[in-house]
């Protein structure tokens, strides 16, 4: 009896465990795996294999694949900083001519929205057509880096390098570099809906690569299905990336806009007053936290606390 109500309460738990796994991209890549190795070697012959295996051993298998499935995913979960960099366009020396015809073709998409812009200036009666591209012109130049040296070669790249430029650009503020600060200061609601944001970007990181490798079985098993299935699941897991880095980059540019002053506050400096010398001052912010009180800084405010 205990150990008929270990089993039972064992499989209970695996009803619950596969419920929540089955639509992660882990769980995804090892069914596809299954059913390629299925089509490669038959399932008539697995079925009459798993039939003489007692419910004991097959019970641990069902386990067995369960920790392999969560493993799987953990190890994959550390790779999530290093794939989104490749996707960034952060890539080693070695491709140099690689990114340089992706930087190409990354300036000319910025030069054709530049080129649009100043032809929506050019007419003076623009028609409700020629406002319409104006504004998505003006849209989409957002999505890259104020300046042209900071170009990367994808396009999520620039989504993500145009989010830490903004905040020096409008306020003297390094992103990089105050994010962290900040952070600490924010409201429970924007941390809660930057985090959503942050999460649905990195799984769908974790996505792109799984479907890089899902394309293996086809090598593995010489299969076709999981190449096709592999390669649409790439490009649309960077579609939805460029969405989602679209959403957390204003909600992060939403955070410096409206809790900036916290920083100031934080710090005990002073806060601007004049919106033309802010920028000076959110420089001056910034190289204190790098290098600490220079000469001619200005005294700490006095503490509310």
């Amino acid at each position: 009896m205990p150990t008929a109500k270990f089993i039972e309460g064992v499989g209970g738990t695996l009803a619950s465990s596969w419920g929540s796994l089955i639509l992660t991209p882990a769980f995804g890549f090892w069914l596809g795996g299954g059913l390629a190795a299925v089509q490669r070697w038959g399932w008539s012959d697995l079925v009459a294999g798993l039939r003489q295996w007692p419910e004991p051993l097959l019970l641990g298998v069902a386990i067995a694949a369960l920790l392999g499935v969560v493993g799987s995913g953990i190890v994959i979960q550390q790779f999530d900083l290093a794939t989104l960099r490749l996707l960034e366009g952060y890539w080693p020396r070695w491709c140099r001519p690689i990114t340089a015809w992706f930087l190409g073709r990354q300036r000319q998409q910025l030069k054709q929205l530049d080129r649009q812009i100043t032809a929506y200036f050019d007419h003076p009666n623009p028609s409700p057509s020629q406002q319409d591209i104006y504004i998505q012109s003006v849209t989409a130049q957002r999505r890259f880096p104020s300046q042209l040296t900071r170009l990367l070669p994808t396009q999520l790249g620039n989504i993500l390098r145009a989010v830490e430029d903004r905040p020096r650009d409008k306020y003297g503020l390094d992103a990089v570099l105050c994010w962290p600060r900040l952070w600490l200061l924010l409201p429970d609601i924007a941390r809660t809906e930057l985090t959503a944001a942050r999460q649905r970007m990195d799984g769908l990181v974790q996505l792109w690569l799984w479907s890089g490798l899902f394309c293996l079985w086809a090598i593995g098993f010489w299969v076709w299905w999981p190449l096709v299935l592999g390669l649409l699941g790439l490009g649309l897991a960077y579609r939805w990336l460029l969405q989602a880095a679209q959403v957390y980059g204003e909600l992060v540019e939403a955070a410096f806009d409206l809790y900036r002053f916290r920083l100031y506050e934080a710090l005990r400096l002073p806060l601007p007053t004049d919106p033309t010398t802010e920028p000076a001052q959110g420089q001056q912010l910034t190289v204190y936290l790098v290098e600490g009180a220079s000469q001619g800084f200005p005294p700490f405010t006095q503490s509310d606390h």
